[in-house]
């Protein structure tokens, strides 16, 4: 039997743990690209510089600071400070379910929200013109309207419920 190199076994473990993780958080409105970013500081388990994660995934540092950026935003990785590391350092939060599905309720919660009350003023905007048009096609707009409106209370409701 050959001898395999654990450096290399490790190394293509860890490359097809980011690939397949990356996939499912994509599932969470994260770009290919901002998805590999936080597997890979989830994985390395140690606050990296963009130096390290450009290194690590192979792109400039200019896509690390973009994508960096967007995981702070979303709470989904933190600036950290370490003595005597002058560049700026970032890690993974830990706790991946809460993190995770709390930021992407939010998001929910908040499009929805939007949302509806942009339905709810194009309702308004039909009902003060109703008056003037075929009452027939009026009548089917605004039930459709409703329903729509009534789709974006049922989505807040059920992400209300879940909300971690």
């Amino acid at each position: 039997m050959p001898d395999i190199d654990n450096n290399t076994v490790i190394s293509e473990v860890q490359y097809n743990a980011i690939t397949e993780f990356s996939k499912t958080l994509e599932m969470f409105s994260l770009t290919p690209s901002e998805a590999r970013l936080f597997v890979t500081l989830y994985i390395e388990g140690k606050p990296m510089t963009l130096d390290e994660m450009s290194e690590a995934l192979a792109k400039s540092k200019t896509s690390m600071s973009t994508g960096i950026r967007t995981l702070v935003d979303l709470n989904l990785v933190e600036r950290v400070w370490k003595k005597g590391v002058r560049k700026d350092l970032y890690q993974a939060n830990e706790n991946l379910f809460q993190k995770f599905m709390s930021s992407y309720v939010h998001r929910w919660l908040d499009a929805a929200s939007r949302q509806k009350e942009s339905l709810e003023e194009t309702k308004a905007m039909l009902d003060e013109e109703a008056e003037n048009q075929n009452q027939t096609c009026v009548k089917d707009l605004q039930s459709r309207l409703d329903d729509m409106i009534e789709f974006h209370t049922m989505v807040t409701k059920a992400f209300e419920e879940i909300n971690p």
